[in-house]
């Protein structure tokens, strides 16, 4: 399968901040950039950093990112699933993973994520793709939120809604372990039966139970 990027850009204003959110940028773009210290979700920052831009190398790798002047302030990513991981049993050339969603702290009441997921989406090719996420609470920051378990996931489901992708049932162990825990997909208008079927039979490994 062939993966076509088309590159799109939007403007923040709030307060006395312009922030640009693009994508999906190049590998020597993330390198070159400052990186904020508070996006240590997943790794050190420098960590993480350079695990943007071994993404976006990827021939299927895309990333959105936000950036205030030439620091990158939130990012969003684009890939296959981990070869480890059940969303890969199927060799699906068509399914990606929406695999994280980041913005340092004193940007999270901008509409950050939202931009950049509206942004990833303005790339008409995006169609050709069934894309999920995998929403696990242990991921979440709670603490830094104030917000319940349950709220958050609440703010999680509107946040995919902006894209349209909608809760979908799987008996994947992981999800299943906690009630919070959602698998959330889109199915792209120009996406084959025959891969919606594919990602059904990835869904459940255990069908006669639902």
């Amino acid at each position: 399968m062939e993966h076509i990027k088309e590159h799109h850009m939007r403007s923040i204003f709030k307060s006395d901040h312009r922030i640009t959110v693009e994508g999906p940028v190049h590998a020597n773009q993330i390198r070159r950039m400052a990186f904020h210290a508070d996006l240590d979700a997943f790794r050190r920052p420098a960590e993480q950093q350079e695990a943007l831009a071994e993404i976006a190398d990827l021939p299927e790798g895309r990333i959105i990112i936000a950036h205030e002047n030439d620091m990158i302030i939130g990012y969003a990513t684009f890939h296959y699933a981990d070869e480890s991981e059940r969303w890969s049993e199927g060799n699906m050339t068509d399914l990606i993973e929406l695999g994280a969603i980041e913005v340092a702290d004193n940007y999270r009441s901008f509409g950050v994520g939202r931009e950049m997921l509206l942004t990833a989406m303005e790339d008409k090719y995006m169609e050709n793709y069934i894309i999920f996420a995998t929403e696990y609470y242990w991921h979440w920051d709670l603490k830094g939120s104030g917000l319940t378990v349950w709220d958050y996931r609440k703010m999680m489901e509107r946040l995919m809604q902006n894209i349209d992708m909608t809760w979908y049932a799987t008996d994947d162990p992981e999800i299943c372990s906690h009630p919070a825990n959602c698998l959330m997909v889109r199915i792209g208008n120009q996406v084959p039966m025959s891969s919606e079927e594919q990602f059904d039979r990835v869904r459940f490994r255990h069908r006669f139970m639902y």
